[in-house]
């Protein structure tokens, strides 16, 4: 055999050991221990064999049916990258699917822990999916809380074999048939283990803190905080792997999952994780490549800018710039219709754009504001005419729709951006108790390196109007320095 990745269609159940354990360990080859296991071994060896052979034939047919059209084209499709998927996954794993066994305190025989669930010809279950609620005590039970096991047994495979193996038993029942344990097991050889430009395969070495989090209910958001290396990336991938199984709003084509990282190196190094844990559909990208700037984006070489851009002082700069496009006319306007002309006074626009709850985006406060005008000018109606007819001709009226999208027009995230870095007028409220030192943009934000900025945002407070009552309770107050916030500019050791 070389020396390469064992897989479904290497293993030969009758003249190959699963076992090669190194001569330090031959403690552990005792048949004793590890018959049941080989046992078990040659039957997942036969059930994938014949999966492969199966899965080849399914495909091998797909492609040479009539493609079809519409509706049926579509499907084949599917079933032909559905069916080369499992192919690649076999491909990847073989016997090494298999990540360990466990035995509860209910039953003697030992239930054996896969990356994937496997099943023979006549139904037996042969291993069973680790992302499976049966399959929780695997990763989460402890001597504390054993959650029904006496023992549990973890393998370390290299090249599609096993070279060591731990065992953990929870009851004195445990022990019986189980290597004693040891400093060179496979779980702490793992945790060992080298860095390299990958992540590691670390499914089998999942531990009952990381477990809780992978498993933990999918509404609202959940937030993982931890130093570096304490398994963040780990919890965050395999609980990719785990929602995509058991979340039935992501089954049946209903959804999909997004993976975002900080750069591309950084993706580098966990792409092969999903795919070992059966996930291929998931998409993976960097904050760069959700914006169509974001491929001519460059690193900012000016630290004056860098740092005004890493302040959280910028949002409020930014929500001064939106407001920039949220004015109501000052001049009445009259709106008129086949049977009446109606009168829309400044006061009455002002009334329409308090509408929206304090804190609604400015694109989708502008729908309520819409419908409020429309009240307005349908109340102040006092002809015969249904309100449903009025209401559409309100509608279609040209003048109306213009004098609107002028006051309150839709944004994109560049337009108030640039707003906010060129025009001193939106940087005037950017800061509550702030006033702009001059009339010229903000230098920083339009790159003239070496300067101090003028935008009002980083200047000392005076005297301004107070904010709009849309706006978040928590903008009404200027916001704190950042914590360790260098003094402005910052200095050429900073």
């Amino acid at each position: 055999m070389p020396a390469s990745q064992i897989g479904a269609t290497d293993v030969d159940p009758l003249t190959l050991s699963v076992f090669d354990l190194p001569e330090q360990l031959s403690a552990k080859a005792d048949p004793a221990l590890i018959a049941r296991d080989e046992e078990h071994f040659a039957a997942i060896a036969a059930s994938l064999g014949q999966t492969f052979t199966d899965l080849t034939g399914r495909l091998d047919a797909e492609r040479r049916a009539p493609g079809g059209g519409g509706r049926q084209a579509v499907e084949r499709d599917r079933e032909v990258r559905r069916l080369s998927a499992q192919l690649r996954a076999l491909r990847r794993y073989g016997l090494d699917l298999c990540l360990g066994r466990m035995v509860s305190a209910d039953s003697p025989d030992p239930v054996y822990v896969g990356r994937r669930g496997l099943t023979d010809g006549a139904g037996r279950q042969l291993l069973l999916d680790w992302r499976s609620p049966a399959a929780e005590p695997f990763f989460g039970a402890t001597h504390a809380n054993p959650m029904g096991l006496t023992s549990r047994r973890r393998y370390r495979w290299t090249l599609g074999r096993i070279t060591d193996y731990w065992d953990e038993v929870f009851t004195s029942d445990g022990f019986e048939g189980h290597a004693a344990l040891d400093d060179q097991s496979a779980f702490i050889a793992s945790l060992g283990g080298s860095r390299s430009s990958r992540m590691r395969d670390v499914l089998g070495t999942i531990q009952a803190d990381q477990d809780a989090i992978i498993r933990a209910g999918s509404r609202g958001a959940l937030v993982v905080d931890g130093g570096p290396g304490t398994g963040k990336t780990v919890v965050a991938l395999h609980r990719t792997a785990y929602l995509l199984y058991s979340d039935p709003r992501l089954g049946q084509r209903r959804g999909g999952v997004l993976f975002v990282g900080p750069h591309q190196p950084y993706l580098a190094y966990v792409a092969d994780v999903l795919p070992s844990l059966g996930e291929e559909e998931v998409q993976i990208c960097t904050l760069r490549d959700l914006v169509a700037e974001g491929a001519l984006a460059v690193v900012e070489t000016d630290p004056d800018v860098a740092w005004l851009k890493s302040s959280a002082r910028l949002l409020t700069a930014i929500e001064a710039a939106v407001r920039f496009y949220e004015e109501p006319p000052r001049t009445p306007i009259t709106v008129a219709t086949d049977w009446a002309e109606i009168r829309l006074s400044a006061d009455d626009w002002a009334e329409a754009f308090e509408a929206p709850d304090p804190g609604t985006p400015h694109n989708e406060a502008r729908d309520r504001v819409w419908e409020e005008l429309l009240t307005i000018l349908v109340d102040r109606y006092d002809g015969d005419e249904p309100e449903n007819v009025l209401r559409a001709a309100l509608l279609r009226n040209a003048e109306l729709r213009t004098a609107f999208n002028r006051a309150w027009p839709l944004l994109e995230a560049a337009t108030s951006s640039e707003t906010c870095g060129r025009s001193p007028r939106t940087c005037a409220g950017a800061l509550p108790g702030s006033a702009p030192t001059r009339s010229a943009p903000c230098n920083a934000m339009t790159r003239t390196p070496g300067r101090r900025p003028t935008c009002p945002c980083w200047t000392p407070p005076g005297s301004v109007s107070a904010t709009r009552r849309r706006r978040s309770a928590n903008v009404g107050r200027t916001p704190p320095s950042p914590p360790n916030a260098p003094a402005w500019p910052p200095s050429s050791t900073t």
